[in-house]
Protein backbone atom coordinates (compact mmCIF):
# COMPACT_ATOMS: atom_id res chain seq x y z
CA UNK A 1 0.00 0.00 0.00
CA UNK A 2 2.08 3.27 -1.07
CA UNK A 3 -1.35 5.67 -0.19
CA UNK A 4 -4.21 6.15 2.30
CA UNK A 5 -7.15 7.02 0.83
CA UNK A 6 -8.62 10.21 2.58
CA UNK A 7 -12.35 9.88 3.62
CA UNK A 8 -14.53 12.46 3.39
CA UNK A 9 -16.94 11.14 6.00
CA UNK A 10 -14.07 11.00 8.64
CA UNK A 11 -13.01 14.38 7.50
CA UNK A 12 -9.76 13.32 6.69
CA UNK A 13 -7.32 16.49 5.32
CA UNK A 14 -3.73 14.86 5.17
CA UNK A 15 -0.66 16.90 6.20
CA UNK A 16 1.79 16.55 3.36
CA UNK A 17 4.40 19.53 4.28
CA UNK A 18 7.18 18.06 6.59
CA UNK A 19 8.17 21.36 7.78
CA UNK A 20 4.64 22.09 9.32
CA UNK A 21 4.36 18.80 10.75
CA UNK A 22 7.65 19.27 12.26
CA UNK A 23 6.81 22.34 13.91
CA UNK A 24 3.85 21.23 15.72
CA UNK A 25 5.64 18.29 16.89
CA UNK A 26 8.35 20.34 17.97
CA UNK A 27 5.82 23.31 19.63
CA UNK A 28 4.96 20.20 22.37
CA UNK A 29 6.92 21.89 25.72
CA UNK A 30 7.48 18.15 27.13
CA UNK A 31 7.03 19.54 30.64
CA UNK A 32 4.90 17.78 33.25
CA UNK A 33 4.40 15.00 31.12
CA UNK A 34 6.41 12.08 29.63
CA UNK A 35 3.19 10.59 27.11
CA UNK A 36 1.55 12.15 24.06
CA UNK A 37 -1.77 11.00 22.18
CA UNK A 38 -1.72 11.67 18.49
CA UNK A 39 -5.32 11.93 17.27
CA UNK A 40 -5.66 10.85 13.81
CA UNK A 41 -2.46 10.49 12.45
CA UNK A 42 -3.27 9.13 9.16
CA UNK A 43 -0.20 8.07 7.28
CA UNK A 44 2.32 9.47 9.81
CA UNK A 45 3.16 12.68 8.59
CA UNK A 46 3.07 14.18 11.88
CA UNK A 47 3.80 10.85 13.99
CA UNK A 48 7.59 10.91 12.26
CA UNK A 49 8.85 14.14 14.40
CA UNK A 50 6.73 12.30 17.09
CA UNK A 51 8.18 8.95 17.52
CA UNK A 52 11.82 11.09 18.36
CA UNK A 53 11.04 13.02 20.95
CA UNK A 54 11.47 12.49 24.86
CA UNK A 55 7.73 10.81 25.68
CA UNK A 56 5.78 7.29 25.06
CA UNK A 57 4.02 8.85 21.56
CA UNK A 58 0.81 6.86 21.83
CA UNK A 59 -1.95 7.16 18.57
CA UNK A 60 -5.32 6.42 18.22
CA UNK A 61 -7.22 6.25 14.63
CA UNK A 62 -10.19 5.07 13.44
CA UNK A 63 -9.64 4.21 9.82
CA UNK A 64 -8.71 0.71 9.50
CA UNK A 65 -6.29 1.76 6.11
CA UNK A 66 -4.59 4.51 8.32
CA UNK A 67 -3.66 1.67 10.66
CA UNK A 68 -2.48 -1.12 8.19
CA UNK A 69 -0.33 1.64 6.88
CA UNK A 70 1.10 2.76 10.40
CA UNK A 71 1.86 -0.87 11.35
CA UNK A 72 3.80 -1.76 8.06
CA UNK A 73 5.59 1.64 7.76
CA UNK A 74 6.18 2.45 11.83
CA UNK A 75 6.84 -0.94 12.86
CA UNK A 76 8.42 0.50 16.67
CA UNK A 77 4.30 2.05 16.94
CA UNK A 78 3.24 -1.76 17.46
CA UNK A 79 1.91 -1.64 21.38
CA UNK A 80 1.34 1.95 20.56
CA UNK A 81 -1.81 2.37 18.27
CA UNK A 82 -5.52 2.29 19.85
CA UNK A 83 -7.85 1.50 17.28
CA UNK A 84 -11.06 3.63 17.66
CA UNK A 85 -13.02 6.82 17.95
CA UNK A 86 -10.89 9.47 20.49
CA UNK A 87 -14.51 11.06 21.31
CA UNK A 88 -15.60 7.82 22.92
CA UNK A 89 -11.93 6.62 24.50
CA UNK A 90 -12.27 5.86 28.04
CA UNK A 91 -9.10 8.45 28.97
CA UNK A 92 -8.54 7.67 32.50
CA UNK A 93 -8.74 4.33 32.03
CA UNK A 94 -5.87 3.95 29.80
CA UNK A 95 -3.58 6.70 31.11
CA UNK A 96 -3.12 6.95 34.46
CA UNK A 97 -0.81 10.06 34.34
CA UNK A 98 -0.49 13.49 32.76
CA UNK A 99 -0.91 13.11 28.50
CA UNK A 100 -0.11 15.88 26.13
CA UNK A 101 -2.58 15.55 23.24
CA UNK A 102 -1.50 16.62 19.50
CA UNK A 103 -2.92 16.33 15.81
CA UNK A 104 -3.99 17.24 12.77
CA UNK A 105 -7.79 17.45 14.15
CA UNK A 106 -10.42 15.92 11.88
CA UNK A 107 -12.87 19.18 11.01
CA UNK A 108 -16.23 17.75 11.42
CA UNK A 109 -14.74 16.47 15.29
CA UNK A 110 -12.59 19.86 16.51
CA UNK A 111 -14.86 20.98 18.76
CA UNK A 112 -15.91 17.83 20.31
CA UNK A 113 -12.29 16.86 20.46
CA UNK A 114 -11.96 20.57 22.92
CA UNK A 115 -14.77 19.47 25.10
CA UNK A 116 -13.65 15.83 25.65
CA UNK A 117 -10.13 17.73 26.41
CA UNK A 118 -11.61 20.31 29.08
CA UNK A 119 -13.81 16.98 30.42
CA UNK A 120 -10.08 15.59 30.81
CA UNK A 121 -8.54 19.06 31.76
CA UNK A 122 -6.73 17.10 34.93
CA UNK A 123 -5.47 14.45 33.12
CA UNK A 124 -4.13 16.68 29.96
CA UNK A 125 -1.48 19.62 30.59
CA UNK A 126 -1.04 20.78 27.23
CA UNK A 127 -2.71 20.32 23.10
CA UNK A 128 -0.99 21.44 20.07
CA UNK A 129 -3.25 21.33 17.43
CA UNK A 130 -3.99 21.93 13.76
CA UNK A 131 -7.95 23.33 13.26
CA UNK A 132 -9.99 25.15 10.65
CA UNK A 133 -8.65 28.81 11.23
CA UNK A 134 -12.18 29.95 11.81
CA UNK A 135 -12.29 27.28 14.76
CA UNK A 136 -8.28 28.14 15.86
CA UNK A 137 -9.57 32.10 15.93
CA UNK A 138 -12.68 31.45 18.09
CA UNK A 139 -10.28 29.42 20.40
CA UNK A 140 -8.23 32.05 21.28
CA UNK A 141 -10.30 35.30 20.94
CA UNK A 142 -9.71 37.39 23.96
CA UNK A 143 -13.42 39.39 25.63
CA UNK A 144 -14.65 41.83 23.25
CA UNK A 145 -13.28 40.26 20.21
CA UNK A 146 -16.27 39.45 18.08
CA UNK A 147 -15.07 35.77 17.66
CA UNK A 148 -14.83 35.34 21.40
CA UNK A 149 -17.48 33.55 22.13
CA UNK A 150 -18.94 30.14 23.79
CA UNK A 151 -16.07 27.87 23.31
CA UNK A 152 -13.62 30.62 23.81
CA UNK A 153 -14.90 31.06 27.41
CA UNK A 154 -14.78 27.16 28.01
CA UNK A 155 -11.49 26.44 26.67
CA UNK A 156 -10.00 29.38 28.62
CA UNK A 157 -11.68 29.08 31.87
CA UNK A 158 -8.90 25.87 31.86
CA UNK A 159 -6.10 26.59 29.34
CA UNK A 160 -3.62 29.32 28.65
CA UNK A 161 -3.93 29.54 24.80
CA UNK A 162 -2.00 30.60 22.07
CA UNK A 163 -2.58 31.37 17.84
CA UNK A 164 1.15 29.83 16.74
CA UNK A 165 0.60 30.12 13.14
CA UNK A 166 -1.48 29.98 9.96
CA UNK A 167 -1.64 27.20 7.41
CA UNK A 168 -2.15 27.12 3.83
CA UNK A 169 -4.77 24.82 2.30
CA UNK A 170 -2.37 23.62 -0.20
CA UNK A 171 -0.27 21.79 1.90
CA UNK A 172 -3.35 18.64 2.53
CA UNK A 173 -4.22 16.19 0.42
CA UNK A 174 -7.11 16.76 -0.44
CA UNK A 175 -7.04 20.36 -0.05
CA UNK A 176 -9.95 21.76 2.35
CA UNK A 177 -11.58 24.79 1.12
CA UNK A 178 -10.78 27.17 4.17
CA UNK A 179 -7.36 28.19 5.99
CA UNK A 180 -6.11 26.01 9.01
CA UNK A 181 -3.99 27.23 12.19
CA UNK A 182 -1.83 25.68 14.81
CA UNK A 183 -2.90 26.37 18.28
CA UNK A 184 -1.11 25.83 21.70
CA UNK A 185 -3.22 24.99 24.81
CA UNK A 186 -1.24 24.89 28.25
CA UNK A 187 -3.34 23.97 31.50
CA UNK A 188 -3.88 27.03 33.68
CA UNK A 189 -3.81 27.23 37.47
CA UNK A 190 -7.66 27.18 38.09
CA UNK A 191 -8.17 23.77 39.91
CA UNK A 192 -12.06 24.19 39.45
CA UNK A 193 -14.39 27.16 38.87
CA UNK A 194 -15.65 29.53 41.37
CA UNK A 195 -19.09 28.98 40.94
CA UNK A 196 -20.95 25.45 39.91
CA UNK A 197 -20.26 24.17 37.00
CA UNK A 198 -23.24 23.25 34.97
CA UNK A 199 -24.66 26.69 35.95
CA UNK A 200 -21.79 28.29 34.34
CA UNK A 201 -22.20 26.30 31.21
CA UNK A 202 -25.63 26.98 30.93
CA UNK A 203 -25.08 31.02 31.74
CA UNK A 204 -22.30 31.42 28.89
CA UNK A 205 -24.40 29.32 26.39
CA UNK A 206 -27.16 31.29 27.17
CA UNK A 207 -25.41 34.61 27.18
CA UNK A 208 -23.82 34.13 23.91
CA UNK A 209 -27.34 32.68 22.14
CA UNK A 210 -28.38 36.25 21.86
CA UNK A 211 -24.66 38.13 21.84
CA UNK A 212 -26.36 41.45 20.51
CA UNK A 213 -28.54 41.64 23.05
CA UNK A 214 -27.72 42.99 26.53
CA UNK A 215 -27.18 40.57 29.36
CA UNK A 216 -30.36 41.91 31.23
CA UNK A 217 -32.21 40.99 28.12
CA UNK A 218 -30.49 37.60 26.95
CA UNK A 219 -30.69 36.17 30.59
CA UNK A 220 -34.17 36.70 31.18
CA UNK A 221 -35.13 32.97 31.15
CA UNK A 222 -32.50 32.06 34.21
CA UNK A 223 -33.63 32.76 38.01
CA UNK A 224 -31.78 35.98 39.37
CA UNK A 225 -31.18 36.04 42.56
CA UNK A 226 -28.69 38.80 43.54
CA UNK A 227 -29.78 41.88 41.33
CA UNK A 228 -27.22 43.74 43.32
CA UNK A 229 -24.09 41.76 42.47
CA UNK A 230 -25.00 41.09 38.98
CA UNK A 231 -25.79 45.00 37.96
CA UNK A 232 -22.30 45.65 36.63
CA UNK A 233 -22.84 42.94 33.95
CA UNK A 234 -26.03 43.49 32.82
CA UNK A 235 -25.67 46.40 30.85
CA UNK A 236 -23.00 44.92 28.72
CA UNK A 237 -23.20 42.42 25.81
CA UNK A 238 -21.83 38.72 25.96
CA UNK A 239 -18.52 38.97 24.32
CA UNK A 240 -17.56 41.79 27.19
CA UNK A 241 -17.06 39.37 29.71
CA UNK A 242 -14.09 38.05 30.61
CA UNK A 243 -14.37 33.98 32.56
CA UNK A 244 -13.66 35.67 36.16
CA UNK A 245 -17.06 37.96 35.12
CA UNK A 246 -18.67 34.90 33.98
CA UNK A 247 -18.56 33.00 37.37
CA UNK A 248 -19.10 36.00 39.31
CA UNK A 249 -22.20 36.42 37.43
CA UNK A 250 -23.39 32.79 37.80
CA UNK A 251 -22.92 33.02 41.48
CA UNK A 252 -26.08 35.62 41.14
CA UNK A 253 -28.54 33.10 39.74
CA UNK A 254 -30.08 30.15 41.12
Amino acid sequence: MSKVRAKKHLGQHFLKDLGIARDIAHSLSLNNYSKVLEVGPGMGVLTQFLIPLDTETFVIEIDKESIFYLKKHYPELDNYIIEGDFLKLPLQEIFKEPIAIVGNFPYNISSQILFKVIDHKDLIPEIVGMFQKEVAERVVSPPGSKKYGIISVLVQSYYDVEYLFTVDETVFDPSPKVKSAVILLRRNDRDKLECDKKKFIQLVKTAFGQRRKTLRNALKSLNLVDENTASQYLSLRAEQLSVEDFMNLTACFE
